[in-house]
Parts: structure tokens; sequence; C-alpha cells
């Protein structure tokens, strides 16, 4: 059994406060891609639930993750940050073998 993704109440906030400018509020997609430097890599956009999506709601938010990506993610933590770079979603990845110094590509 595949333990799904955790959303941090960090994170449904800060969707909260992009879908309240927004003309039509939209979920959080987290999918995971092959590429990057590291053999994978993590595509998070604003998207539309799917038909074989998982969606975690909170927070009156959704974030959903495809059914293909859902292993690679199993037991993550959707995060949101805020550093001196910049702002952004993270995920921290129990499953990721080593990860390259953007956050966004893992390898397994």
């Amino acid at each position: 059994m595949t333990v799904p993704p955790k959303v941090t109440d960090r994170a449904f906030a800060r969707l909260a406060e992009i879908n309240d400018t927004a003309e039509i509020p939209q979920a959080l997609r987290v999918a995971v891609e092959g590429g990057g430097c590291s053999g994978f890599q993590y595509e998070i956009k604003l998207d539309a639930p799917g038909d074989d999506d998982l969606v975690l709601e909170g927070q009156g938010q959704k974030v959903v993750v495809d059914s293909v990506s859902l292993p690679f993610l199993a037991d993550a933590v959707i995060d949101f940050t805020e550093e001196l770079i910049g702002a952004r979603f993270t995920i921290e990845n129990p499953n990721a073998t080593s990860s390259c110094g953007c956050g966004t590509s893992f390898s397994m």
C-alpha cells in the first residue's frame, strides 16, 4: 500500500493566497517526470484535477497527484518555504536517494 504524500498547512495557505487573486481557482499539481540532472524531476503547477488523480484537500484547497507519480511521492511532504533566494513550493521526499542543489531533481 502506498502512503500518500502530506501537505503542510503552510502550503495550503499559500495556495489559498494564490487562488484568492485568480479568476478561476485551481488545484496545485505535483508530478514526477523523467529528466533533470539526477534522473527525475518534480513538476509543480496550477491545474484542474483529473479523473485518475489523488486529491488532497485542506483549507478549502486541493493538491493533486496523478496515479503514475504517486509511488514516487509516497510519504513525501509538500511544503511552501520562503528564503532569501525566493519563495517556492518544496517537496521533502524520503524515497529520494540523492537530490540536486536546485531542489527539483532527484534520484531513487
